[in-house]
């Protein structure tokens, strides 16, 4: 079985990669910012990046950081990739990095270029915005008594266990180049999603439809984010709700 390095093994997506992986008999490396003995930040790019990837046939690049780096990251760890012999890379993307105008976006677009022109086998897939996130963005704006959502604005929200099912698989197979996208299975306005929180939650807010400007809300009003076409997952987004507060206890 090949050894196989996940970045951000820990996250919120990682985690159900290095599981899946590992289910499949394959000997995984974790590499983070703070968990021996893979402790690296790809930032820098330190000599620990080298001992991570000694040996390591498969890459899957799931760290990413809202604080920025990400492109020197990708830099750092396609250098270090390529000095080990590294066969196989793999990134997680979002649908509509190419026609979002976001920043983060923008980012994310610019790394799987880096993928593309790394002179390394690679494969990218590109998925709709997790539940987790939809739920820590309700979760936040719930704590106000009025919930105000971009106007006009749909998502299509996957599970991320299925992401990492489908990422896992094609870990394990040849460089596909870009994937075909994954989305999941309804597409919603964020009025409906944050109703469906609300009532899962049990509380009562007031959700204001807010008009914004420019031109990442232009094509995200526009659906530039979405994959209609690709509703391949199957848990809804009520579904994830459920499991979640039953966990928790509820979200009163």
């Amino acid at each position: 079985m090949t050894t196989i390095l996940v970045t951000g093994g820990t996250g919120t997506l990682g985690r159900h990669v290095v599981t899946r992986l590992r289910a499949g008999g394959h000997d995984v490396r974790v590499l983070t910012r703070h968990t021996p003995p893979y402790d690296v930040d790809l930032r820098e790019g330190d000599d620990g990046l080298d001992r991570a990837l000694d040996g390591t046939g498969t890459v899957v690049h799931c760290a990413t950081s809202a604080r920025g780096g990400d492109e020197q990251a990708a830099r750092n760890l396609i250098a270090a990739a390529r000095r080990a012999g590294v066969a196989h890379l793999v990134y997680i993307s979002i649908v509509g990095v190419d026609r979002v105008p976001f920043p983060y976006y923008r980012t994310k677009l610019a790394v799987e270029r880096q993928f593309e022109d790394s002179g390394t086998g690679w494969t990218v897939l590109r998925a709709t915005q997790f539940h987790d996130l939809l739920f820590r963005l309700f979760q936040g704006l719930s704590k106000s008594p009025v919930m105000p959502l971009p106007a006009r604005v749909k998502d299509q929200p996957v599970d991320v266990r299925e992401v990492a099912h489908r990422l896992a698989e094609l870990a394990q197979g040849a460089p596909a180049g870009r994937a075909d996208d994954m989305g999941g299975p309804e597409i919603r306005t964020l009025h409906s999603l944050a109703r469906g929180y609300l009532d899962a939650a049990g509380r009562r807010r007031a959700v204001v439809k807010v008009p914004l400007r420019g031109s990442a809300y232009e094509a995200f009003r526009a659906g530039g984010h979405l994959a209609p076409e690709r509703a391949v997952g199957k848990r809804t987004f009520e579904e994830y709700l459920a499991e979640r507060f039953a966990v928790t206890g509820g979200g009163r």
